[in-house]
């Protein structure tokens, strides 16, 4: 498994680097659950990074607006992204996710860019798409992975809304269909042997590697630890 670690600026990208991190995924968590950070701030983190690791760009978490998405990802591309993630929020039907999710791959086909699909494991509560049908509507639309993260980020974790077999259905469904995977949403040390179980491509993190509150700054010594025990 591959440690996604989500930092807002350049020191924090530094010490997921240093502390092991396999991908930066720049974020802003002041606008959600997979906020999206300036431009500027990606390409700043891609050049302290050095290209040692791939960067991944958080979009948003989005209501139904197809073009909207799909210039945001073009955006975050030009920036220096390799991988670009948009939070299917506020999307209701396979229609409107298809068509958010065929936006943005259009948008950077001509772009060495993986698009990531993100459901969230509490979709009752936000009344979003259920995450296990993303697999497929993924396939259809030509993504590269497709993530599970909590929408609400107030202490509970992915593991309250699915079960270990949930989750491994999401990722042996996406496998089957050549999609990689991504596992996150308040992700704690004691789920690591789960997620050993659960194999899912990539486990994306921050409130962990952050002391227990994503408010506060990454520390380098928890990447670390996250990375030895992963």
């Amino acid at each position: 498994m591959k440690l996604l670690v989500s930092p807002i600026n350049t020191e924090e990208a530094v010490a997921a680097l240093n502390g092991g991190a396999d991908i930066i995924d720049v974020k802003n968590p002041k606008e959600g659950s997979l906020g999206a950070n300036y431009p500027w701030v990606i390409r700043e983190i891609r050049d302290a990074v050095e290209g040692k690791r791939p960067i991944s760009a958080a979009l948003g978490d989005f209501s139904y607006k197809p073009g909207t998405a799909a210039l945001a990802a073009y955006g975050a591309a030009a920036a220096g992204a390799d991988y670009v993630k948009i939070g299917l929020y506020d999307i209701t039907t396979e229609e409107q996710a298809y068509e958010m999710l065929t936006g943005i791959v259009e948008s950077v086909k001509d772009m060495d860019v993986t698009v990531v699909a993100c459901g969230y494991s509490d979709h009752e509560r936000i009344n979003s798409i259920n995450p296990k049908l993303l697999p497929a509507i993924g396939e259809k639309a030509g993504v590269g992975l497709v993530m599970v993260d909590t929408g609400l980020k107030d202490g509970r974790s992915t593991f309250e809304f699915m079960t270990e077999e949930d989750l491994i259905e999401f990722v042996n469904d996406a496998h089957s269909r050549g999609l990689e995977t991504a596992i996150a949403g308040t992700i704690k040390f004691d789920d690591i042997p789960a997620l050993k179980r659960i194999q899912p491509t990539i486990v994306g993190v921050r409130g962990i590697v952050c002391g227990g509150d994503r408010s506060t700054s990454i520390k380098q010594e928890l990447v670390e630890k996250l990375r030895s025990e992963i």
